[in-house]
């Protein structure tokens, strides 16, 4: 019995995935997309760099439509048209961490600002704060279907999984980021299809003092330590001078990062060959860069994006033996009291993730948490080292929490010490120009 063979065509159909049928089928325009969301809803923002442009755009230009809806994000870069004075009639933005573009319409009350420490949003999203629309920019799918949030999964992954329905944009310059990173084309309620670049951040100049700074860090820094830096100058400096420390076999675990891990990658510093957990593996939440980094990260196994409750749990943090945890202060009093967040009432930025890797690396076997911080600020004129943070300044770090406070002067080492000897310590690593000046008021508080 002789049979006849199947058509190539007929083979090359039944090899076609599942899932692209309703990838097509929920393809729609931003304009259209929008359209979904109704009045009185609460709308999810992916952030960083990954906000989904055409999709803000498009609800900036339906506001008039609506009323009482509330937009929920992180930090976002680059224009944010939604904040602009009116918009908060129809749309009233929520940040939880306040980047510069929202800064003005927070303290002008035209936008609203919640205070949480990075760990705990994702359990915020699903328990608390009933999130009706997500709007998220991915990755184009694989071959099973699954897209990735690439550059910014720490919050977006969460909030997306926690949403009642998701708009997504569809962006090829998306890199596809492995680790906790996925998103399957059945979770997407409505596509767009987009093309366009990642907005880019550049690293610091090479400030001085940032170098200095990064400097006293560096020497507080083991081999094979588990690092955790965000974005800025300071981190900045730091990575510039771990390029010449000799320093070996260090590893990331970090909520943040950017472009000044790639050199250090290539150099052999960073290697993550003796991390006590993910051993061989880069950890983070999301990042922000250049497209030298979007390039790098792209598909690369050596690196795992993870959701923010992950990588920011302080339990998982101190499992990091010789965790470093290394964040910035706007102010730091006496006794050791961290302001991150404000300007005596004016709100500045956020809580951040700092709390949960102080924490986290005070646990840790060999660990070592880290406030650094310029002296001076304002060319010199105001000292950054104070007797009392200002008033209506938030306490992100507790003096109870700090253990290393580090300038371009120098090393201060508080935990377990004295109000007397955290003062003189303090005073220690002020500008020169203010030390008299401290001095003479530490002694009138009775500190000295």
């Amino acid at each position: 019995m002789t049979t006849t063979p199947s058509s190539p065509r007929k083979h090359q159909a039944e090899r076609v995935p599942s899932w692209t049928r309703r990838y097509r089928e929920h393809m729609t325009s931003p304009e259209a997309a929008v359209k979904t969301i109704q009045p009185g809803q609460r709308v999810f923002l992916e952030g960083m760099s990954g906000v989904p442009r055409t999709l803000i755009k498009a609800l900036v230009e339906r506001a008039p439509e609506l009323h009482d809806v509330e937009l929920l994000q992180m930090l976002t870069f680059g224009e944010a048209d939604y904040v602009k004075p009116g918009i908060e009639q129809h749309i009233r933005t929520n940040t939880m961490f306040i980047s510069p573009n929202v800064r003005q319409a927070v303290n002008e009350g035209r936008a609203d600002f919640t205070p949480i420490r990075l760990f705990e949003i994702p359990n915020l999203c699903r328990n608390l704060l009933h999130i009706d629309v997500a709007l998220i920019q991915v990755s184009p799918p694989d071959d099973d279907g699954f897209c990735s949030f690439g550059v910014e999964v720490g919050i977006s992954k969460p909030a997306a999984f926690a949403a009642d329905r998701i708009i997504a944009e569809v962006n090829p310059q998306m890199p596809y980021t492995r680790g906790d990173s996925f998103i399957h084309v059945s979770r997407l309620d409505q596509i767009v299809e987009v093309d366009y670049p990642l907005p880019e951040v550049g690293m610091g100049s090479g400030d001085p003092i940032e170098l200095a700074i990064g400097e006293h860090v560096v020497g507080l820094i083991d081999d094979g330590a588990t690092l955790q830096m965000g974005i800025g100058g300071i981190p900045d400096g730091v990575l510039y001078r771990l390029r010449t420390a000799g320093l070996r076999d260090l590893g990331i675990h970090t909520e943040m990062f950017s472009d000044g891990v790639i050199d250090l990658m290539e150099m052999g510093v960073i290697t993550n060959a003796h991390k006590t957990i993910h051993r061989g593996k880069f950890i983070a939440g999301f990042m922000l860069g250049s497209q030298r980094l979007y390039s790098f990260v792209h598909d690369n196994p050596m690196i795992e994006m993870h959701p923010i409750d992950y990588t920011n749990d302080p339990f998982i943090i101190a499992q990091n033996e010789k965790m470093t945890a290394i964040n910035s202060a706007i102010e730091v009093d006496f006794t050791g009291q961290v302001c991150a967040d404000s300007i005596g009432h004016r709100f500045f930025s956020g809580v951040g993730g700092q709390v949960d890797f102080v924490r986290g690396a005070a646990r840790s076997k060999g660990g070592k948490p880290i406030i650094a911080l310029p002296s001076t600020a304002r060319d010199d004129t105001v000292s950054r080292i104070v007797p009392a943070l200002k008033t209506g300044a938030g306490v992100v770090t507790s003096r109870n929490d700090v253990h290393y406070v580090v300038t371009e002067h120098g090393v201060a080492y508080l935990h377990g010490q004295t109000v007397r000897n955290r003062v003189q310590a303090m005073i220690n690593i002020a500008h020169p120009k203010f030390r008299d000046e401290l001095t003479a008021q530490a002694k009138a508080l009775n500190y000295l």
